[in-house]
């Protein structure tokens, strides 16, 4: 594991540490719906044997499991200790492992959301996940798109050569103020068509104004962070084994993709 790698897994500790909760739309059934929405109908959720790469504090085990999943959870960094106390209750098994570590337990659905775009090689984790899953077996994850982020990597990926080498509780400050600007761009874009605003009027206004600070310091703290192309995202898929590949580009500005191992 190299450096920035190390360092991507400390700073999600951290955040995951200091914004423990999942709790309103942000873990909602409907949010589940939109994640996976049209590749994968929650409803056959229900009794699948899944596991979940870079779970976090918990927020996608949640949801798969309240849709009647037996979920298994997979977090390397210190935030594991929350992700054990947050699904404690529910039938949801906790590893603290990297994704490339995921056992080949024969898996029927392994899902990644917002975390393959954090890894600087993503090669080897794709292929445990193909590795870990029964034959007829289905990947899902979400993915940062380049596509319809013009105007965003624009001002954030500068930004973002500042925030990641800032304190944590600077960086929380920041949000602060970031957040209040971004909710007023929020509301015009609810009027305008603006860059983004179906993202902003569909996801972000919905949420409260806690969750849409931790959106944006999620953005702007981890170390590692790639914007992919559609055809990226299919050959990510394509390279460890999967085929029946289908794209969904999430608000026009993200991937969601799936895959079947043969």
């Amino acid at each position: 594991m190299n450096a920035i790698e190390q360092r991507t897994i400390a700073d999600f500790g951290e955040q995951w540490t200091r914004h423990p909760e999942n709790a309103g739309v942000y873990a909602s059934d409907d949010m589940l719906a939109d994640l996976c929405a049209p590749l994968l109908d929650p409803a056959e959720l229900r009794g699948l044997s899944v596991a979940d790469v870079g779970s976090g504090a918990g927020r996608t085990a949640i949801m798969l499991a309240r849709r009647g999943a037996k979920v298994t959870a997979i977090e390397p960094s210190s935030a594991f200790d929350v992700l054990q106390r947050n699904t404690a209750g529910l039938d949801i098994r906790c590893l603290r492992l990297r994704g490339e570590e995921i056992p080949a337990d024969g898996f029927d659905l392994v899902t990644s959301f917002g975390v393959i775009h954090h890894i600087p090689d993503p090669a080897p984790t794709m292929r445990a996940i193909f590795d870990s899953l029964r034959p007829g077996g289905r990947v899902l994850i979400w993915v940062y798109g380049r596509e319809g982020n013009g105007l965003y990597l624009s001002i954030f990926g500068p930004l973002r050569a500042i925030t990641t080498r800032l304190p944590h509780r600077v960086l929380s400050g920041l949000c602060w103020l970031l957040g209040g600007i971004a909710s007023a761009y929020g509301c015009v874009a609810e009027r305008l068509p603006l860059p983004m605003a179906n993202y902003f009027r569909r996801v972000f206004m919905q949420m409260p104004a806690d969750v849409r600070r931790l959106i944006i310091y999620d953005q702007l703290n981890p170390a590692w962070a790639k914007y992919y192309r559609r055809e990226e995202v299919e050959q990510l898929l394509a390279d460890a084994g999967f085929s029946d590949i289908r794209l969904h580009h999430r608000h026009g500005y993200s991937w969601t993709a799936i895959g079947t191992k043969p």
